[in-house]
């Protein structure tokens, strides 16, 4: 391929690619996007699996089927309600996770294997909890309203890909259940009418509602931003007067996150704010849900065409796959969202403003890649003179 520099200032920089390069082109294009066209299919679903429900609350999640990126990429979702009383029976699950508090005030505990020491938190709106795969979880509402917690993580070694095994310890459908009276008998000295107690006294499965007065353990201390910390919380954050805020929770805030290779991002949109355009440099791979509000989503992949490009309202969850870049634009009433990624630590790589390749590239090379005159070179480039993360509409 040969460029054409010209020795004009009013004349662009200009490139005549010849067939064989188009030719390559069009081969590496299907390529590389071949994985993430028709058999997988990019969507943006609500949940559409009913795990459990009763008077209690209910557990929700997406399934491969809706979601077919879930399995491809190894990611899952769930959505956890409890209604006033409620209790998650002790659980754990086959998957790292972060468990997002959306609406309501919940005690929750946590035990770790081999571990003597129950951890108990009260956890708020907005607060983030890292749970290890194999780690014993138990949720309580006290409250008087609704709570609800929304769970992303990933499904690495997951029984089935996409999805979050549940593996409760207690009621008809837990692990001591599953062993019965024999087995339990024999394992902790009890004779055979202790053993039918222990077993079978619970006859609830997941979620059951408790009468009130039970007085549940004081949270343990010093736990914040060890074990969770405020991922709502715009001090910290990239706020900008007028767009909005977004807030990330890594490993250097909470090296609880290291342990199970994830990280998070609260986003929150004025209305009609953007998003600027942005990639995961590492190879994480984004999964997001609408908490609030309204919005567009558009995703690119490496065909120079929008992979994703569709409405989202509350409730919606969607996948951005590794290397792809996405944007968000805000309704009227602006939008919120959550999103886990699947590394501790991500590089971010912005796509606009001073950090992002446009500015780095020297002015030549820019002139070249884009075809265009020196003019119009150094216009784009005074426009990513500034960081630009969040967008503020136009006034």
């Amino acid at each position: 391929m040969m460029f054409g520099i010209s020795n004009s200032n009013n004349k662009s920089i200009n490139s005549k690619p010849d067939s064989p390069i188009e030719s390559s082109k069009h081969i590496l294009s299907l390529y590389i996007s071949f994985r993430y066209k028709m058999e997988t299919k990019m969507v943006v679903e609500k949940a559409d699996q009913t795990v459990f429900e009763g008077n209690s609350g209910g557990y929700y999640g997406w399934s491969n089927s809706k979601v077919p990126l879930l399995s491809e990429l190894n990611l899952g979702a769930g959505k956890l309600l409890l209604h006033p009383l409620a209790f998650a029976l002790p659980l754990y699950t086959d998957s790292n996770k972060i468990c997002f508090v959306l609406e309501g005030t919940i005690t929750f505990g946590l035990v770790t294997p081999n571990c003597p020491e129950e951890k108990v938190l009260l956890i708020k709106k907005g607060d983030a909890v890292p749970i290890s795969l194999g780690v014993v979880a138990w949720w309580f509402n006290g409250g008087e309203t609704d709570a609800v917690i929304l769970i992303l993580g990933d499904t690495i070694k997951a029984q089935v890909p996409g999805q979050f095994k549940l593996f409760v310890a207690t009621g008809v459908q837990g692990l001591l259940a599953g062993f019965q009276t024999d087995f339990v008998s024999k394992t902790f000295g009890l004779d055979k009418k202790e053993s039918e107690n222990i077993v079978n006294s619970q006859q609830g499965a997941l979620l059951v509602k408790l009468d009130h007065g039970i007085r549940f353990p004081q949270p343990s201390k010093d736990t914040k931003d060890k074990l969770y910390a405020n991922i709502e919380d715009p001090s910290g954050a990239v706020v900008v007067k007028g767009g909005g805020y977004v807030n990330f929770l890594l490993e250097q805030k909470l090296p609880m996150l290291s342990e199970v290779g994830l990280s998070a991002k609260f986003l929150k949109l004025e209305g009609n704010a953007t998003l600027a355009p942005s990639y995961v440099a590492d190879g994480s791979v984004e999964i997001s849900y609408v908490s609030k509000g309204r919005g567009r989503i558009k995703v690119v992949g490496s065909e120079g065409k929008p992979a994703l490009e569709s409405k989202l309202e509350e409730g919606d969850l969607f996948i951005v796959p590794q290397f792809f870049a996405s944007s968000a634009i805000a309704d009227d009433c602006g939008i919120e969202l959550f999103a886990v990624f699947t590394s501790s630590k991500p590089v971010f790589a912005q796509l606009a403003g001073n950090t992002s390749v446009w500015n780095a590239l020297s002015p030549v090379v820019l002139q070249v890649a884009l075809n265009v005159t020196p003019e119009t070179e150094q216009l784009f480039k005074s426009k990513n003179s500034e960081s630009i993360i969040i967008v503020p509409p136009s006034t």
